[in-house]
C-alpha cells in the first residue's frame, strides 16, 4: 500500500478570491460546522498567529473555535471576516419562505 499525503485544502487557497469561492461553497452546505472548519481552512491559508491576535483570541483558541466541531460566535465570526478582508453580505434567497414575502 502506497503512502499517501493527507489533502490540505488551505494549501490550494491563495487569493481573495478563492477563499470567496470556497467559504460560499461552504455556506451552501447549510451546515454550521462546514462554515465554521472552512472559515478555520482560510485562516490557516493565512496567518493563524496573526489573525487570532486581530480577532482576540489565541491562536489555540481559534484554531479550536474554527473547527468542525466549533460553534464561533457572530463577534468571532465578525472579527475574523473583517481581519481576512472579507465580509457578511445577506441576499434574498429564490424560494419562498412563511415568514418574510
Amino acid at each position: 500500500m502506497e503512502n499517501l499525503t493527507e489533502f490540505k485544502p488551505e494549501n490550494y487557497i491563495r487569493t481573495k478570491e478563492e477563499a470567496v469561492l470556497y467559504l460560499r461553497d461552504a455556506i451552501d452546505s447549510g451546515d454550521h460546522r462546514v462554515v465554521a472548519a472552512a472559515l478555520g481552512t482560510i485562516a490557516r491559508a493565512s496567518n493563524m498567529s496573526t489573525l487570532a491576535a486581530d480577532v482576540g483570541m489565541t491562536r489555540a483558541g481559534l484554531y479550536k473555535t474554527l473547527s468542525k466541531d466549533g460553534n464561533p460566535s457572530l463577534s468571532t465570526l465578525m472579527a475574523a471576516l473583517n481581519a481576512l478582508g472579507l465580509e457578511l453580505n445577506i441576499v434574498e434567497r429564490a424560494d419562498e419562505t412563511e415568514y418574510l414575502k
